[in-house]
């Protein structure tokens, strides 16, 4: 599917203004009729030689308590963190297999945070699956978004 000119620069304007790609899937397929999945439109933003800008990180919070704490006391262990501090560590692990399953482009396995393993799929139409060792499995919400982006940046460093 080709974009017109028009197109291409209405897209780089949403870049612009700080929208995700999924935003811009929703509003190429609302404002101009075109269907495209997620990996067509993070190939369309890349041949554009567009960059999505970041989230904006959000305003640190002051810890009170650690403040309050006179010598001798022991802060409350929430008071202990600070900016400083390295993030905890990653509650999602994955893999990517050296040679892909068939019928994927890419395919590994992926442990959450509540220890259960899962194999993890992405087909030719740029969608993800998964297939849990245990039927019926559903991942942490929270662990699902790590997964997607710890995937991303494991995909990027391996050149898809």
């Amino acid at each position: 599917m080709q974009l017109t000119d028009e197109q291409k620069q209405k897209v780089a304007g949403w870049i612009a203004d700080g929208m995700k790609l999924s935003d811009i899937q929703v509003q190429l397929g609302e404002v101009f009729g075109v269907r495209l999945t997620y990996m067509d439109v993070r190939l369309l933003v890349d041949d554009l030689k567009l960059m999505p800008k970041d989230a904006p990180a959000p305003a640190p919070v002051a810890a009170p308590a650690a403040a309050e704490a006179s010598v001798g006391e022991t802060p409350p262990p929430s008071a202990l963190l600070s900016d400083a501090s390295p993030a905890p560590a990653a509650k999602v692990s994955l893999s990517v297999d050296q040679i892909a399953r068939p019928g994927t482009i890419a395919s590994g396995s992926v442990t959450f945070s509540d220890g259960k393993s899962s194999k993890w799929y992405l087909d030719q139409m740029g969608r993800l699956g998964l297939a849990p060792a245990e039927q019926g499995y559903r991942p942490p919400a929270g662990d699902v978004e790590e997964f997607q982006v710890a995937l991303d940046r494991e995909l990027q460093k391996l050149g898809y």
